[in-house]
């Protein structure tokens, strides 16, 4: 345990204020990813077929509201994962910008998987899961530009609510050991 783990008998204040910059800047980039997320998630769930043949039009409505709601915690964490990387220089914002529109469909499709595997426990057919990974990964190439729109707006508005964080201290150089 080091002196940034709260919970170490070492642990002290942050003077820099960098710790709490950067907690509220994952917390920002978590809300702010959900946000843009839900309408072009909205959009994916109207343009995807159903991932079942002949399913009725009473299911079919719970599980696009199942997909949506189910990817949201997929692109907030990925969201709040990248979103200290996002502040720092405009080449990292790009990179970050497009690891979360690559991320981003991932993210939301892995969650979804998810629920399709609690499905297939339950249930005897055992293909929800993969009818899911299907419906997921079709709708996401249906609304990519969609999602690298969103992606890019993700990195700018989160770059104008957020403080820049502060740069490390310089670290000093080991000391020098005397030649042999």
């Amino acid at each position: 345990m080091g002196p940034a783990n709260p919970w170490s008998p070492n642990w002290q204040p942050d003077p820099s204020g960098g710790r709490l910059l950067t907690i509220r800047a994952a917390r920002r980039g978590a809300y702010l990813a959900a946000a843009i997320y839900l309408p072009i998630a909205i959009v994916a769930a109207a343009l995807a077929r159903s991932p079942f043949q002949g399913m009725s039009a009473e299911l079919a409505t719970p599980v696009a509201v199942l997909a949506i709601v189910s990817g949201v915690a997929g692109i907030a964490l990925l969201g709040a994962g990248l979103a200290p990387a996002a502040l720092g220089s405009r080449i990292d914002a790009a990179v970050v910008g497009v690891a979360i529109a690559i991320g981003g469909p991932v993210a939301a499709t892995a969650s979804f998987v998810i629920w399709g595997w609690l499905m297939d426990s339950w249930l005897v057919a055992q293909v929800v899961a993969a009818q899911f990974l299907r419906a997921g990964v079709i709708a996401a190439v249906q609304v990519a530009p969609l999602v690298a729109l969103g992606a890019a707006a993700w990195v700018v508005i989160l770059r104008r609510v957020s403080a820049p964080l502060p740069l490390p201290p310089p670290s000093t150089p080991p000391p020098a050991t005397p030649g042999l």
